[in-house]
């Protein structure tokens, strides 16, 4: 049987990540995915935001591991000469509720050790972003976007460099402990392939709770419920009144509909949040309308005619509709007693920006 030191399962920016990190450490490092290219699912359905750590619980792996990789992202684009912008972030208020829900927003970042936030009066957005309708706003500067595939062709890349290899349309189906690790059943294009491993990673995003479950001793009760959580974007043709990105105060279940940026200019609105029970990336265009209501909260002058239906994304979820905040999920032998396995579980928003912290704290579980 032949053998490798990592198999890393899903090829999304946090696989890509960790798959990128172990290579310098790990010589046979194989990282597999079951579609036809890396990144095809919610590394691809996503806002390509630089978040910058503001609204997650004081010490939450969300808030330290996002707070932490944004640095990393800033640098590794600065190094690798990845398309990126710091375009920075309006975070609006509408009336004396919502800036009260400002205030408490500018204390949570303080706590998450984001402390450049900058309060912008009514007159001040007036003369920066008129065709912003806001009482007041905070402006996150450390915000930014990025090319996402770029980025993930570039720690695929770096893996490769160091020797890792990629292997497309290989799902994996199973895997047995044994005393040198896993013995890993994966099918590749058909064809059936068995190998070990020391160290089994499972980064499959959307399908991470699927693969724990064909992992033989792998305690059930540590699985988590993912809930999938579609959100839709539509496009808004033309030239943009905004030059930065324009979030509205977030919901429950997400950061609203809000406005962004991509690195060629191009506005769009989203995403919305759609619990659904299978995975289907179908945009039902009466939901314009409801795009239409949230947007000209902040956006008045919204011409209609020019947002169309773009594209949708899914999130895995670890919170199901109307339950509180869950954090990212990534468990080690501490957590559920099975040597030589890692799961990562739930990792949505801010997944990207988090990927390279991600990575870092994967490796100092091994």
């Amino acid at each position: 049987m032949d053998s490798v030191d990592i198999i890393v399962v899903g090829a999304g920016v946090v696989g890509l990540a960790i798959a990128a990190r172990l290579s310098r450490k790990y010589s046979q490092v194989l990282l597999v995915d079951k579609n036809a290219s890396f990144g095809e699912e919610t590394s691809s359905r996503n806002s390509e935001v630089i978040h910058a750590g503001i609204y997650y619980p004081e010490n939450s792996l969300k808030a330290k591991l996002c707070v932490k990789g944004k640095h990393q992202l800033y640098q590794y684009c600065l190094q690798r000469h990845i398309p990126h912008q710091k375009v920075g972030k309006l975070l609006v208020a509408n009336g004396v509720t919502e800036e009260a829900d400002l205030a408490n927003i500018e204390i949570q970042a303080q706590r998450n050790g984001v402390n450049d936030l900058i309060w912008q009066s009514k007159a001040q957005l007036k003369c920066s972003t008129p065709a912003l309708a806001a009482s007041s706003a905070l402006l996150s500067p450390s915000t930014g976007i990025i090319d996402t595939h770029s980025y993930m062709q570039s720690l695929l890349a770096e893996a490769q460099n160091n020797a890792a290899t990629f292997v497309a349309r290989t799902q994996f189906v199973s895997a047995q402990a044994n005393s040198q690790g896993f013995e890993v059943n994966l099918n590749s294009q058909r064809d059936n392939i068995t190998l070990q491993c020391k160290w089994l990673i499972n980064s499959a995003g959307l399908h991470a709770t699927t693969v724990a479950h064909a992992i033989e001793d792998m305690p059930t009760h540590h699985i988590p419920i993912v809930h999938y959580c579609r959100g839709h974007y539509f496009s808004y043709h033309g030239k943009s009144p905004f030059q930065q990105l324009i979030y509205p105060i977030p919901s429950a279940h997400g950061l609203g509909i809000h406005a962004s940026l991509d690195i060629a200019g191009q506005l769009k609105f989203g995403p919305d949040t759609e619990y659904i029970d299978d995975i289907d990336y179908e945009i039902n265009p009466s939901l314009k309308a409801k795009f239409v209501n949230a947007i000209t909260k902040y956006f008045p002058e919204l011409d209609t005619t020019r947002l169309k239906p773009d594209y949708a994304g899914i999130r895995p979820k670890l919170q199901a509709v109307n339950e509180d905040f869950k954090d990212f999920d990534i468990q080690g032998k501490k957590k559920h007693g099975v040597a030589g396995l890692i799961n990562l579980f739930g990792i949505d928003s801010p997944g990207l920006t988090s990927s390279l912290a991600i990575a870092e704290y994967v490796d100092n579980l091994m």
